[in-house]
């Protein structure tokens, strides 16, 4: 299909959120193909225990790159168990300079429950602020939502859900259907 007439997939939102030594990560279950849903239960947040160390994923973009690039930090992980922040840097490394994994439409938030990082095919390893990360096509209102809600005596798992519903009443590209894993730090 030519890029101009093929609409896109859209239809993520991913949240994460650190909060009284728990970090949880939700995700909608919302793929769009332009004004379309295609399905409205996809599963976009896992649970991968590399080298017997769990780490939570939650990702945004092409699934199949996002698979792809689940697979390379799996890998990361098990050449380097239990250190997250490096695995991290090294997909980032991988992903930036290699010719094929450079076309891959996706993006990461990763977390072992004492770190959390966002990845980007453009070579970002962001810590994010505010105990708070957020991406996908609802993620600005998830992050917005939910770093008001830090504000309050909510628990990590009550501020993700609270700010994910407040994202899918403004995100068309965001339902209600969520995933929630939780690990601590």
């Amino acid at each position: 299909m030519a890029e101009e007439s093929f609409p896109g997939w859209h239809g993520t939102t991913i949240l994460a959120v650190r909060r009284g030594g728990r970090v949880v990560v939700a995700g909608d279950g919302q793929v769009s193909l332009g004004n379309t849903v295609i399905k409205g239960a996809a599963r976009k947040v896992r649970r991968l225990s590399p080298g017997g160390h769990d780490v939570v994923c939650g990702f945004a973009g092409s699934t199949a790159d996002a698979f792809t690039l689940l697979e390379r930090l799996e890998k990361k992980l098990e050449a380097a168990p239990g250190q997250l922040a490096r695995a991290c840097v090294d997909l980032a490394k991988d992903w930036r300079m290699d010719k094929y994994l450079r076309n891959l439409e996706a993006m990461l938030i990763v977390t072992d429950g004492a770190l959390m990082f966002v990845l980007t095919g453009a070579g970002d390893v962001l810590e994010p602020e505010h105990d708070v990360a957020a991406i996908g096509s609802g993620g600005n209102f998830a992050l917005a939502a939910a770093r008001g809600l830090m504000e309050t005596d909510m628990d990590a798992e009550e501020v993700a859900r609270k700010a994910m519903a407040i994202a899918a009443d403004i995100c068309v590209f965001t339902n209600g259907n969520l995933t929630v894993e939780s690990i601590s730090g």
